[in-house]
């Protein structure tokens, strides 16, 4: 049983004619003819009753019709998911990040990404929230890896990742060091680095002013890695989400009083349809073990 005589005996059956169903499948007459008889060998039985030109279902063709509309069903879908799969290696999935976004935790989900579909071209990117989302917006990026906000649940799909807590980082020296957990009390007065590009910097500056907590801000950055040099370099404790403390040799509290956390998702464009290989990477968001 051959899928071209399968393709032939559903046209007929369709058209009953073999030259209109011959013109559908785009053979020849005595081509199709050949093959509808050949599968009527092989089956033992007439799929059609022949009346000159005009051809009828036979009972027992009727009766087969069903499964050879099955079997070439499934043929379809096993097409349509090997093209699927060569897709997935021939577009390129472009991700956007937050600049804030600890590094480590995303490449090793990459890594294993990459490892089950080899091939695949990624393109990764960094920005702020405003400038992923008006990329998101505007079909510059496919995925963006960014901290949940109202308005960017508003205005986009989200699908979360994994919560993140804000902790306390200090050199190895600081006083800080020897307590458990750190309040916003505990830090007043002290020096601290300043992380401008933090999506939650508004919100703890206006609970410091709200408790008249006051904090000395030594130096100011948008650079992840500049906040954390100085830190280390003893100019002053920084906030940091804390699956993105990178530097070695920098200590880390959590901030308990008020505690802080943010919850990172994958971020798409709703009524955007997605590319096979997108499809594939957000599937493996939701199967991958996450931090926290």
């Amino acid at each position: 049983m051959e899928m071209a005589q399968i393709r032939y005996v559903l046209a007929a059956a369709k058209h009953l004619n073999f030259t209109r169903a011959a013109a559908d499948c785009n053979v020849t007459q005595p081509a199709l003819t050949k093959g509808v008889k050949a599968l009527e060998a092989e089956l033992d039985a007439p799929l059609f009753h022949r009346e000159g030109r005009r051809i009828l279902l036979s009972d027992f063709g009727r009766s087969m019709l069903p499964h050879l509309q099955h079997i070439a069903d499934e043929a379809d879908t096993a097409r349509m998911i090997a093209q699927s799969f060569r897709l997935l290696e021939k577009v390129p999935i472009r991700l956007g990040v937050m600049s804030t976004i600890g590094h480590l935790r995303l490449a090793r989900f990459l890594a294993q990404f990459e490892k089950a579909h080899s091939g695949l071209d990624l393109a990764v990117s960094e920005g702020s929230v405003s400038e992923l989302a008006e990329r998101l917006d505007n079909g510059e990026i496919d995925i963006g890896i960014m901290t949940r906000t109202e308005p960017l649940a508003a205005a986009f799909r989200m699908q979360l990742l994994y919560p993140e807590r804000y902790v306390v980082v200090f050199p190895p020296d600081h006083r800080i060091g020897r307590l458990d957990t750190v309040t916003l009390r505990d830090l007043s007065g002290e020096p601290y680095v300043d992380r401008l590009a933090c999506e939650m910097r508004e919100m703890v500056m206006e609970v410091c002013a709200e408790r008249n907590i006051t904090l000395y801000a030594r130096f100011r950055s948008e650079r992840e890695d500049w906040v954390q040099a100085m830190v280390l370099a003893g100019i002053g404790f920084a906030f940091m989400p804390e699956y993105s403390v990178t530097l070695p040799g920098l200590m880390q509290r959590p901030l308990a009083e008020p505690a802080v956390e943010r919850q990172v998702c994958a971020v798409t464009a709703p009524g955007r349809r997605h590319t096979p290989a997108v499809d594939a990477f957000l599937r493996a968001t939701r199967n991958f073990s996450w931090p926290g």
